[in-house]
């Protein structure tokens, strides 16, 4: 049997974006087993991924060196005999395990000037691979093979009982279909939509059989409450309230996910809810919702996306002048 050990981004939406490689890697083998070192935060992701035999957990803090615990952690997996590495961070300090590990083929692309450390040494060509997901898939293929996009959409297995059992873990009626909005977004406030969007959308979309729960970390805790008072109690906030497992299986069960672009946009989209993701600051082109009942809203201004945590500009137009009464066209386009 063929080993093959990923090394996984540190976020949640890359985390899914990278499982068309894997499912790509199943393709091309038809005896392999895919183990990923990640972070304990994207674990419960690849736990949830058919592709995945085993998910190594990842001690390091995001920017953590360590030089002594990698090479530990190295010499720990070389027992397992891996046959290939595929890193799929840039950092020169992501190559290090599989290279302590005396895995013979590690492969990746360059990054930060890692000759050596990567030995299968891919060159990214941006233009011709404009989406994450793509430059991931585009790992799997030898390096002098033609360009292609990938046609394979992640997909997150979840189960009705998965599903009851945290309704009843947190409290929440049954026999509901929830609208869910996701308000935080990890990388920063130019990702975010105004909480008064939020507030007014909900005020609308509320109704007792599709209730609008708020779903995020504890980081968004706050952003939660303020969405939850300025809809007048319309919105309940759920955030950090969740494990990262029940926001999949709550996510599930979704009649409608309205999010930022984040990690959990990319989790309603592997679990094919219907969805609306707003996009200010970030490009849609780079990391797009993979999923055909996905729905992308953005203004396309010139200033837009600058990638940026904080608008340079200091007016946020981008996600301020997407308004509610825009979502709400978008949806009425949808139901005919």
């Amino acid at each position: 049997m063929l080993k093959i050990l990923v090394v996984a981004p540190a976020w949640i939406g890359d985390t899914i974006l990278a499982q068309p490689l894997l499912s790509r890697l199943q393709e091309q083998h038809s005896h392999l087993a895919i183990d990923v070192l990640a972070g304990a935060w994207t674990a419960p992701l690849l736990k949830r991924m058919p592709e995945v035999r085993h998910v190594i957990d990842s001690p390091f803090r995001h920017g953590e060196f360590n030089l002594a615990a990698r090479w530990k952690l190295g010499r720990h997996l070389a027992k397992e005999g891996y046959d290939e590495a595929v890193v799929l961070p840039n950092s020169w300090k992501s190559a290090l395990v599989p290279f302590f590990a005396g895995i013979p083929k590690r492969t990746g692309y360059t990054g930060e000037a890692r000759y050596g450390l990567i030995n299968n040494r891919h060159t990214l060509d941006k233009v011709a691979l404009p989406r994450l997901a793509d430059r991931y898939t585009r790992l799997a293929e030898g390096r002098r093979s033609a360009h292609a996009h990938s046609v394979r959409r992640p997909h997150l297995k979840t189960s009705l009982a998965q599903q009851q059992a945290v309704h009843h873990a947190l409290g929440l009626p049954g026999g509901v279909t929830p609208i869910i909005f996701c308000p935080g977004a990890e990388y920063g406030p130019a990702k975010r939509w105004p909480a008064r969007h939020f507030a007014t959308l909900a005020s609308v979309l509320h109704t007792p059989e599709h209730p609008v729960w708020l779903l995020g970390s504890p980081k968004d805790a706050e952003v939660g409450e303020e969405i939850a008072r300025l809809s007048c109690g319309a919105a309940t906030n759920l955030c950090g309230r969740t494990s990262l497992d029940q926001a999949i299986d709550l996510l599930a069960t979704a009649k409608l996910v309205v999010c930022n672009d984040s990690g959990l946009m990319h989790v309603a989209a592997a679990l094919e809810r219907p969805l609306v993701a707003l996009f200010g600051s970030s490009s849609h082109n780079y990391t797009p919702p993979m999923s055909p009942r996905a729905k992308i809203l953005s203004l396309d201004l010139d200033c837009s996306p600058c990638f940026k945590r904080t608008c340079p500009l200091g007016h946020a137009n981008c996600l301020n002048e997407l308004t509610p009464e825009l979502v709400l066209a978008s949806l009425r386009t949808d139901a005919g």
